[in-house]
């Protein structure tokens, strides 16, 4: 018998190396994944306390469930705390609550941990929580010899540096080498023929059924014509072109159209609302900054080719990495944090107290406290007077300021102390974007309709409520009645309580490759990849736009994602305009 020796952590999620290179390489549904995601890191005093080892099966308890999966040493994590990477895993323990925002604690959570026996929770039980058909045998296009070609200046569709200096060296339809990118980037244009959803596909009883676009189509626009209120999400890891059409359809539908930045980046854009930015592009860090502060972000896995490129580079007026200071602040020692010159540990969900104590510092003011969040006050002088002596600064925020406690009035804080630094110097902030194109989801979503995430079109006019018209709340609410996914995977990275309601409504899922959520999809409508089959528009995380190339045909009878919703736009004006099914009739 296991001794049941419970330590109560507080759970902490995030990407990995791993986690990127194995989704892309091998799949979601694949070991591979599993073996990279299905996984907790504690700290070496804590296992001893429970009596385990790596590689120990143990239970992970919350509020909302539990889950077993097996632990390893990090010394990364500090002692009383957990580390699961983001998916589907972490996602049946994470504490849903938005408290009026749209963002789930995915850093906040307090979890139970104990040692546990039989065997780890599987992706198969997971997903037959949600009455999920996983697919029997996945295809990937099949690769042909021929000539060889070389393509120059390629931008990466990974993540939001959108790095625009790629060579790709193609012989017939397969990339042979990838040059500049990163472990992300090449597992992504090399794999790209990998776990390809190739025909359409209907869900009939327990199996999909391969059936031709138009009657995919046909039966996506019922389901979108006859729901009374259709969420229609993602939006982050496509074209500028294909997103201004899903806005003119939320709008006939008159849904709702949310973007994946509700669970990354939606707190820095409410934050930016209420107190303004402090904003530049890349290209003015490499030349100018001198002083360089990585907040709640890890862009050794998240963005590999951040340091090369913008940190450790060479500018004009910076000649490299000597001529810059780098500090990281977070609640663990990152990859990034031993690139870094300092890091400054800061207590989990204490983001705020910190900013707030470097601001009085900024002003001169007294801190009467001999340490705030975990941080000598002396220290936090110290950074004060080194962030207002730098010529040029930038402070780059990441998900460990979003995600956790104050959520947006972290960003309020993190802007107004930018704020306060400009009237000694010139200091900017940058968030870090993850999906390639979440920050031109959001500028589309603006000029569009005014609001950058989460708006509801119900009343014939858009308005954004945080909270209220938010994906995460909607569902957990159980208020929409069908479901268009496009670009994304919600089933992989959104709290359990939310994907058991869409597991319960039509959902319809526009994808090159299969995810997650195509496994719980009524309707699955394959697309070509952007950056290898499709072109088009997005916007770098510094709100730069740049032109993504296509260098291959998508496989045959696949078309890119503006083709198809405007096809599909088509077929839901004219089932409105026949006076097809009124709402609320079904579409079966």
């Amino acid at each position: 018998m296991i001794a049941k020796q419970t330590l109560s952590l507080l759970l902490n999620t995030g990407r990995t190396i791993k986690q990127g290179i194995s989704m892309e390489a091998e799949g979601k549904l694949s070991e591979a994944y599993a073996d990279a995601v299905a996984r907790i890191e504690l700290n070496e005093d804590d296992m001893k306390a429970l009596g385990i080892t790596d590689g120990s099966l143990v239970e992970v308890i919350s509020k909302e469930g539990s889950i077993k999966i097996r632990a390893f040493r990090s010394k990364e994590v500090k002692r009383g705390h957990a580390y699961v990477p983001m998916g589907p895993w972490a996602n049946m323990i994470v504490d849903p609550q938005t408290m009026s925002l749209g963002m789930p604690n995915y850093k906040y959570t307090i979890i139970n941990v104990r040692p546990s026996e039989g065997k780890p929770t599987s992706l198969i039980e997971i997903l037959a929580h949600y009455n999920a058909i996983i697919p029997t045998e996945i295809e990937d296009i099949e690769l042909r010899g021929g000539s060889q070609k070389v393509y120059e200046y390629m931008v990466c569709p990974f993540c939001g540096e959108l790095c625009d200096h790629l060579k790709l060296e193609v012989v017939g339809n397969e990339i042979k080498k990838v040059i500049g990118g990163c472990a992300n980037s090449v597992s992504k244009l090399r794999n790209y023929h990998k776990h390809r959803i190739l025909r359409p596909l209907i869900r009939e009883g327990g199996h999909f059924r391969e059936v031709s676009l138009e009657e995919a189509l046909r039966r996506a626009a019922r389901i979108l014509s006859s729901a009374k209120y259709p969420l229609l999400f993602g939006w982050s890891s496509t074209v500028n072109e294909a997103i201004r059409v899903g806005v003119e359809l939320a709008e006939i539908l008159r849904g709702v159209i949310d973007n994946t930045s509700v669970v990354c980046h939606g707190p820095t854009a409410l934050g930016a609302q209420d107190v303004g930015t402090a904003r530049s592009t890349l290209g003015i860090i490499r030349h100018k900054a001198d002083y360089i502060v990585i907040w709640g972000s890890n862009p050794s896995a998240s963005h590999q080719n951040h340091f090369s490129l913008w940190i450790f580079s060479r500018g004009k007026w910076i000649k490299g990495r000597k001529n810059r200071k780098v500090v990281v602040i977070d609640v663990r020692e990152t990859p990034a944090a031993r690139l870094a010159d300092e890091l400054v540990r800061v207590e989990p969900g204490k983001d705020y107290e910190l900013i707030t104590a470097l601001r009085m510092a900024v002003r001169d003011l007294d801190i009467e406290l001999p340490s705030v969040a975990g941080v000598p006050t002396e220290t936090i002088y110290r950074l004060a007077d080194e962030m207002k002596s730098a010529k040029y600064g930038v402070i780059f925020e990441g998900m460990g300021i979003t995600m956790t406690g104050a959520k947006h009035r972290n960003v309020e804080e993190l802007i107004k102390l930018a704020h306060d630094l400009n009237e000694w110097t010139r200091f900017v902030l940058i968030p870090m974007r993850g999906h390639y194109n979440v920050t031109g989801s959001d500028n589309v979503f603006l000029w569009t309709t005014g609001y950058p995430f989460g708006i509801d079109f119900s009343r014939g006019y858009p308005r954004m409520v945080p909270g209220v018209t938010t994906a995460p709340d909607l569902l957990m609410r159980g208020e929409v009645d069908a479901a268009l996914i496009i670009s994304s995977d919600p089933v992989a990275h959104f709290p359990k309580r939310a994907v058991e309601h869409l597991s319960k409504i039509p959902v319809i899922t526009i994808d090159p490759k299969w995810s997650l959520t195509a496994t719980i999809s009524d309707v699955i409508i394959p697309s070509g990849i952007v950056g290898v089959e499709c072109g088009g528009t997005a916007y770098r995380l510094d709100d730069v736009p740049l032109r993504i190339k296509s260098i291959l045909p998508p496989p045959p009878g696949v078309l890119c994602d503006d083709e198809i919703l405007r096809r599909l736009l088509e077929m839901v004006k004219e089932y409105r305009n026949e006076g097809g099914r009124k709402r609320g009739e079904g579409y079966s």
